[in-house]
């Protein structure tokens, strides 16, 4: 075989910056059934979009604001999370930026509480997750799914409707801004490298 010779893997991604309050649990899963429908995995939407709004909640604790309707002048640029989707290979990752160093911790809730499952639901529902922490700061929670088939690149002219946002959710642009972006893109770029290694080493066998 040509060692020169070159295999693209097939990738699909997707992110958002978001302001980090409450409202931004229900665009998350906007953003999940939207990306979605469009890379044609209808099928794990659901599963999809219950880790994404455990985990922009868990974000939002982290670094945001939790009252319900905060204030305009509440929000300031240090209030912003970053989403991601992608598809890689046999697996949909689900990603959430914070600004928080602190990970997130399992509780054990008894049957009458009415909050604190939701790192026992992504146990539940996905394949694994863990925490990438960025050289820029911050942490990426991300939680795998098994799509059951390897991802294909979709045509280059293949037209989607984007997804509109109401500007005040869209995270501002800033320093926060540019670490959610650049760190999710790092994940992006690590877990790509990796399969890409082992890809080599697999056509090398």
């Amino acid at each position: 075989m040509n060692p020169d010779t070159v295999h693209p893997i097939p990738l699909l991604a997707a992110s958002l910056r978001l302001t980090a309050v409450p409202s931004a649990v229900a665009v998350s899963r906007m953003f999940v059934r939207h990306t979605l429908t469009r890379w044609k995995f209808d099928d794990h939407t659901e599963t999809a979009t219950l880790i994404m709004s455990e985990l922009v909640t868990n974000a939002i604790k982290a670094s945001g604001i939790t009252a319900p309707e905060p204030k305009p002048w509440q929000i300031n640029a240090e209030h912003v999370i970053g989403i991601q989707l992608r598809a890689l290979e046999a697996s949909l990752y689900v990603e959430v930026w914070d600004r928080s160093e602190a990970a997130p911790v399992r509780k054990n809730p008894a049957l009458e509480d009415t909050s604190g499952r939701g790192l026992l639901l992504i146990d539940a529902l996905a394949k694994r997750w863990n925490i990438y922490r960025s050289p820029v700061g911050g942490k990426v929670v991300w939680a795998e799914l098994p799509l059951g088939v390897p991802v294909e690149s979709p045509p280059f002219d293949q037209d989607h409707a984007p997804l509109i946002l109401h500007p005040s959710i869209r995270a501002p642009r800033g320093p926060v801004e540019d670490q959610a972006r650049t760190a999710l893109f790092e994940h992006l770029m690590e877990t790509t490298a990796s399969v890409a290694a082992a890809s080599r080493g697999n056509d090398a066998i």
